[in-house]
């Protein structure tokens, strides 16, 4: 007997439809490798109606009062509140994920950061109206830039939505949203959710692969593109909406330094960093895998850090003693593993370096020290349960390292020592530093980063102001 595969579809102007030409690609559980659903592979087509339900949409939409988008957005908060077992069901199914943590961790921070913008709707500031010329008038106006073209990972696919959408609707903008080709499925129910909400064409979301979201990007409607993905990824969507120079927002890759001073409270620190760098299977930008030790505790903490690797647990979504579950992909697995096959004779393996069992992507929780500056797995960007660990001499060569990579999104500085966390966090060229704590976000601070990490802000009310256009209107006193 063969199980039904569910069936996703897009959801274009307020219908839920397949793809024009029908194609579909298939989507797995990454905690069992075994196929679920199929979802559309949207084309040419599909784009053209997405973009033009939002187009039409926008119109109306835009005039809209900040009260009105702001009650839109409380009704989708609670909406979503209401239906946290299905939201959390369908994205543990996406990516493998716990579900009492997905339940916990990710669906309270996604209804409070939808809230957050919904009174952020009513707060858009400019400078006051004045006469900075002789009989003249100035009053700037904060106006949505229109439609937008926005693209979501697989690591976060239900919160990063939330940061994509949210901001952009709360300002006035329609939404054309792509969820990643593996990961659909919390999306396509939180369009479901939505309809009831929103106007129709006000938010939109198609499935389909990488060729679907360079067709958003190229298209000529969306004013603006977002994306949070690789950096490749992100150098493409820059270059190809340079051609009609759309508006970009790029939240890329991460390779965030952990700076570990010798007076830093070293149990505290391992059990932090070992959880900032296991949840979610390191699977996120920020996390806490590149560790840098002062050489005086580098052997005591190595050997902490081993341990606590030890008795973190990876498994079954369901399995309420795990941190984390599987990596996401066949793809991403192999990438993970291929750090490790490739470590150069100088670095050692003091914990996991492994696939676990023989169903889904597991891998275990890693600890790799014994590593130089410019080695492969320093350098580059991992996303997967490995963290690895660095020894550095004084302050200066600990900032040295910790700036000598190409991303700059997130960085955490653990001393005990005020001048010198000040003086870390002054220089670490990145766009967040922890002190003595490391990943927690909240809604009303920024998140981006500098460098290959992209630019512009999620969260905040400088995210929000991402998604506006500034306007000085001019009027002669006289007539």
């Amino acid at each position: 007997m063969t199980t039904e595969l569910r069936r996703l579809r897009n959801y274009i102007g307020g219908e839920f439809k397949d793809a024009a030409d029908g194609r579909t690609t298939e989507v797995v559980n990454p905690a069992t490798g075994e196929v679920y659903a199929t979802a559309p592979l949207s084309g040419q087509a599909d784009v053209d109606a997405a973009m033009a339900a939002a187009a039409a949409a926008f119109r109306g939409w835009r005039d809209t009062t900040p009260a009105e988008r702001q009650k839109a957005l409380l009704k989708i908060a609670d909406a979503f509140e209401a239906r946290a077992d299905e939201l959390v069901a369908a994205e543990s199914e996406n990516t493998g994920k716990p579900l009492g943590l997905t339940a916990s961790e990710e669906l309270p921070p996604m209804v409070d950061q939808i809230r957050f913008f919904a009174g952020a709707a009513r707060l858009l500031e400019g400078r006051s109206a004045g006469e900075y010329m002789d009989g003249m008038t100035s009053i700037i106006r904060r106006e949505p830039v229109g439609v937008c073209a926005q693209v979501a990972p697989w690591n976060y696919p239900m919160m990063m939505a939330v940061w994509k959408f949210a901001p952009a609707i709360a300002a006035g903008n329609t939404v054309v949203l792509k969820p990643s080709d593996t990961t659909p499925a919390s999306t396509v129910l939180m369009a479901e959710i939505i309809d009831s909400v929103l106007p129709k064409g006000v938010f939109n979301v198609i499935c389909g692969d990488r060729e679907t979201g360079k067709a958003m990007v190229e298209h000529s409607t969306p004013a603006m593109a977002s994306i949070t993905g690789s950096v490749r990824a992100g150098m493409q969507v820059a270059e190809s909406a340079s051609k009609d120079v759309k508006r970009v927002h790029l939240e890329l890759g991460g390779k965030a330094p952990v700076v570990v001073f010798e007076d830093a409270d070293i149990p505290k620190a391992v059990e932090d960093i070992a959880v900032a760098g296991y949840f979610n299977a390191g699977q996120d930008c920020t996390a806490a895998t590149r560790v840098l030790v002062h050489e005086s505790i580098h052997d005591e903490f190595v050997a902490a850090l081993a341990k606590a690797a030890a008795d973190t647990k990876t498994g079954a979504p369901d399995d309420e003693d795990v941190l984390y579950g599987p990596l996401n992909n066949p793809n991403q697995l192999k990438q993970v593993a291929g750090f490790i096959e490739r470590l150069p004779a100088h670095a050692k393996v003091e914990a996991g370096g492994h696939q676990v069992g023989e169903k889904g992507y597991f891998y275990a929780p890693t600890v790799v020290s014994g590593l130089k500056q410019d080695d492969e797995i320093i350098q580059n960007e991992v996303f997967g349960p490995v963290i690895t660990v660095q020894s550095f001499t004084d302050e200066s060569q600990a900032l040295e390292y910790a700036n000598g990579v190409e991303f700059a999104l997130a960085s955490s500085v653990w001393t005990k020592d005020h001048g010198r966390a000040m003086r870390m966090s002054k220089n670490l060229d990145f766009g967040c530093v922890w002190i003595n704590t490391h990943i927690p976000l909240v809604a009303e601070m920024p998140h981006g980063g500098f460098k290959k990490s992209g630019y512009g802000k999620d969260l905040s009310a400088y995210g929000f102001e991402d998604y506006t256009r500034i306007k000085h209107v001019m009027t002669s006193l006289d007539g």
